[in-house]
């Protein structure tokens, strides 16, 4: 059954504004270092960028905190199978409070056309 469902929708101006602005810290604090190796291998990274905060943003919606509790952005990384199918890997505080609501599966959705990466998550919860 259904455990949570999220959507993030992001303006990939925002991500282009950063890289331009040197904001190195940031994108640091924000993902980890193979979602920064994976966007900077792309010709244009910030929809890369954007489409993997709007997919940490959506999973603390499906989490239904939002970020606190501990939850860092570190501990939630997007990945890709070897067909590129998005996936969620959760580490420390993240996976804790999925395992705390018994949430047994993650499903991720991300897409980025033109201004805008949206991002959906959606969290099976165990019967």
């Amino acid at each position: 059954m259904i455990g949570g469902l999220g959507t993030d929708l992001v303006r990939v101006a925002r991500f282009r504004r950063f890289l331009e602005e040197g904001k190195t810290a940031l994108l640091e604090r924000l993902f980890t270092m193979a979602e920064r190796d994976y966007a900077f291998s792309k010709r244009d990274p910030a929809p890369h960028l954007a489409a993997r905060f709007a997919a940490k943003e959506s999973f603390s919606k499906a989490l239904g905190t939002g970020f606190r509790d501990g939850l860092s952005w570190q501990e939630i990384e997007v990945v890709h199978d070897p067909l590129g199918k998005p996936e969620l890997v959760l580490k420390g505080r993240a996976a804790a409070m999925c395992q705390e609501r018994g949430l047994s599966s993650l499903f991720l959705s991300l897409s980025h056309d033109g201004d805008y990466a949206l991002a959906v998550v959606v969290a099976e919860k165990e019967p």
